[in-house]
């Protein structure tokens, strides 16, 4: 054997770091390897059975398997190098705390499997909303406990005395609170949008100029998707604290049309016009039958006649608009009468009269 792998550097021999390098690299390809199989042959296996379970469990332990795999490869390659105690206890500790944060990471990201496969169409087929307003709750509240448990514990393992750091957050409680005052409101407005609801998921609101669908109500914040397609993400203090419209309980969408008509329509035309309203109103299906039209006054530059009328709640609301003002524009034409729009008349005054 040559002298140089007998050399020693920072206490190991260069056969011996060549070693640790040599199972640190072998870990890797056995990660790479692991990560092949279960992706190719066990996700083969699992696809031809009727359960979703396996094959759910299959995809999301496969990266934190081979991260655990990689670790500990690491750990024992360390382990066979001679380092001194004080440095031995400190690898042995941050890769035991390393280990732990994977082991959460896998826990992690079974809950989320498990929440979108069964807890998400559970909900779905529920009728009321309050199911799909907790459970986004439950999935994060959830991973905050999975790891604080897993930190808590990685920083035991590690030779760090938790109960002194967590009696020390009672002390700083207060001080805590004052700095994330703005948090605490949000947290507030969240727990009165669940108590008073004033809306829920897949509700559309109106709120400090936004308007938008009610996507997501969480512990924080609130998710609207607006007409225009675009996600906001409003605070929960918002809902608190600002007058908010339920546009969806609308029992029905009301429109108010005014249509002046020229001066030089004779009375029973203005009556006509108006029987031709009601009738419109009612031969469409998606209009109550609280309809208002009368004769409303006397404008500057027409004779007006007010129609009011109700779209039933589910209708779509732009296609009655549509069905009733062409009706209304084919039958005023059909009939001649004819829409004013805005005249004025020029007397032509000689000089003479001015003076």
């Amino acid at each position: 054997m040559p002298d140089i792998f007998n050399n020693t550097y920072y206490g190991n021999t260069v056969l011996a770091w060549l070693i640790a390098m040599a199972i640190i690299l072998g870990s890797f390809i056995a990660g790479k390897l692991l990560y092949w199989v279960m992706g190719t042959t066990v996700k083969k296996l699992t696809a031809k059975t009727k359960s979703n379970l396996d094959d759910i469990i299959v995809d999301m332990v496969e990266e934190p398997i081979v991260a655990i795999l990689v670790l500990s490869g690491i750990w024992y390659a360390i382990s066979t190098l001679a380092f001194s105690e004080a440095a031995s206890a400190t690898n042995g500790h941050l890769m035991q705390f390393a280990i732990i944060m994977v082991v959460a990471w896998l826990i992690v990201r079974l809950l989320d499997a498990l929440y979108e496969e069964y807890l998400v169409p559970l909900a779905a087929a529920t009728d009321g909303d309050m199911d799909d307003q907790i459970l986004p709750l439950l999935r994060k509240g959830s991973k905050i406990v999975v790891w604080c448990m897993a930190i808590i514990v990685g920083l035991n393992n590690a030779g760090i005395e938790v109960t002194p750091l967590v009696a020390g957050l009672g002390i700083g409680g207060l001080a805590f609170a004052m700095a994330a005052k703005d948090t605490v409101a949000y947290v507030f407005g969240g727990f009165t949008i669940f108590t008073d609801k004033p809306f829920t998921i897949n509700d559309r609101v109106q709120v400090s100029g936004f308007d938008g669908v009610v996507t997501e109500i969480g512990v924080r914040s609130t998710r609207l998707k607006t007409l225009e397609g675009r996600i906001v993400t409003i605070p929960n203090s918002t809902f608190a604290d600002s007058a908010v419209e339920n546009v969806s309980l609308e029992p029905a969408r009301k429109v108010s049309l005014t249509l002046g008509l020229t001066y030089d329509t004779e009375p029973s035309a203005m009556e006509n016009a108006i029987q031709m309203l009601n009738g419109i109103a009612a031969d469409n299906a998606d209009v109550n039958e609280n309809v208002v039209v009368y004769f409303s006054g006397f404008g500057d530059f027409s004779m007006n006649i007010t129609f009011i009328y109700y779209i039933r709640k589910g209708a779509s609301i732009a296609a009655t608009q549509n069905t009733i003002n062409l009706a209304i524009l084919r039958q005023f034409n059909a009939a001649k009468l004819e829409f004013a729009f805005p005249t004025q008349t020029l007397h032509n005054v000689n000089a003479a009269s001015a003076k």
